[in-house]
């Protein structure tokens, strides 16, 4: 591990670099022209510092997604993450400053991603590389991976195990070892206008029904369970002095089973009005299916546990709410550790960071782990 180390401690400088310049590659999901310019600067990173070109997917209304792969043998470790963000060009500016890196998407997931291609190829550098290494980076995964989920499935099938380059858990730098399944609804409710004062009684308020409709909603959660709906988006109506006769919901749901997310689904697509001569329109699904633990992700957890404690600090898994696309991998059954990324914290948030002291910790506890994983498939081959 000491010379892992001491290789990205040498290239930290330009571990810091790339992970500058991919955030100045701007990438918000819905905008397939920025996204694509910035997969272009993660193919040239790529080919710079490992040599390798991307299999590009082509798509036509979203990112285009981009496959890496190193090595011609052996079991195959799948490298997951994405290169979208969440915030339009220009809306927060890339700062460096009291030892924190500020930008869009630097948390999630752009240095994550480079710290990856640098923990392989320290690994290359200093160990060599045994078996195979698949890098898979989508682009819309902001968006809960509408173009990418059977990419993925398709290409990490088969995988020995599948690493994610999420960022760690805020504040303490835990590794996540399950995650909550995801859903996103939209319903449409439509009334019956009508004047507010002279004839009110003719009108069927479609913003009475987004009311009574929220508190529903809002009664399905159930926190012993983990389970979580959220009504994030709630508008209607067209005028102060008019029967609304439209308005609509925006609803996010968080479960930890595969019972809960049917429960939830089959609540929320089969909704019902409550006033008479409402229509209602439900469009949506459960998404991400849960990523549960299990006996594997934790022996994944308990080698990046004892890589960490080589490299001098300690790391604990966690369970969390965030959804990711380690989740699709998972529900293939195949192990799944997640986190693996940078540490900082302001995921979504105009105060997104990374900590700049950790990024070669953390990348040496990635390299560190493929080179555990390594080793025990071969002890495991002469057994």
């Amino acid at each position: 591990m000491e010379n892992i180390k001491n290789y990205l401690t040498q290239h930290a400088g330009e571990i810091l670099a790339d992970i500058k310049r991919l955030v100045r590659a701007e990438s918000p999901s819905t905008d397939k022209d920025a996204v694509d310019r910035c997969g272009d600067v993660l193919q040239s990173i790529m080919q710079q510092r490992l040599g390798i070109a991307a299999e590009v997917e082509p798509q036509q209304d979203y990112g285009n997604l981009l496959k890496f792969s190193l090595g011609d043998s052996g079991p195959q470790t799948t490298l997951l993450g994405h290169f979208d963000t969440v915030w339009d060009n220009g809306e927060l500016p890339l700062r460096e400053e009291e030892g924190r890196l500020h930008g869009p998407g630097v948390l999630d997931m752009k240095a994550g991603l480079v710290q990856a291609i640098w923990a392989v190829r320290a690994l290359v550098e200093t160990e060599g590389l045994a078996g195979r290494i698949v890098f898979l980076c989508n682009s819309d995964e902001e968006l809960g991976s509408p173009c990418s989920s059977d990419w993925i499935a398709d290409h990490a099938r088969g995988s020995a195990q599948v690493l994610v380059v999420e960022p760690a858990t805020a504040g303490d730098g835990a590794l996540k070892i399950a995650r909550k399944g995801t859903g996103r609804y939209d319903v449409a409710i439509t009334g019956f206008a009508a004047h507010a004062g002279n004839n009110p009684e003719e009108g069927i308020s479609a913003v009475q029904e987004m009311a009574q409709q929220i508190l529903y909603l809002h009664g399905l959660n159930d926190p012993e369970c983990g389970t979580t709906v959220n009504v994030g988006i709630a508008r209607g109506g067209s005028r102060i002095n008019v029967v609304a006769d439209r308005a609509e919901l925006g609803i996010d749901t968080r479960v930890t089973s595969a019972a809960e997310a049917q429960r939830i689904h089959q609540a929320i697509s089969q909704l019902s009005p409550c006033l008479d001569g409402i229509t209602l329109t439900v469009n949506g699904e459960q998404s991400r299916p849960p990523m549960q633990q299990t006996p594997a992700s934790l022996a994944l957890l308990a080698q990046a546990q004892r890589v960490a404690q080589a490299l001098g600090f300690a790391v604990e898994g966690k369970a969390v709410g965030g959804g990711s696309d380690g989740n699709y991998t998972a529900a293939l059954g195949i192990p799944t550790l997640d986190g693996l990324g940078a540490t900082g914290a302001g995921i979504h948030a105009r105060h997104e960071h990374i900590i700049i002291a950790d990024i070669v910790p953390r990348t040496a506890l990635l390299a560190g782990l493929l080179l555990e994983i390594t080793r025990d498939k071969e002890d495991a081959c002469r057994r």
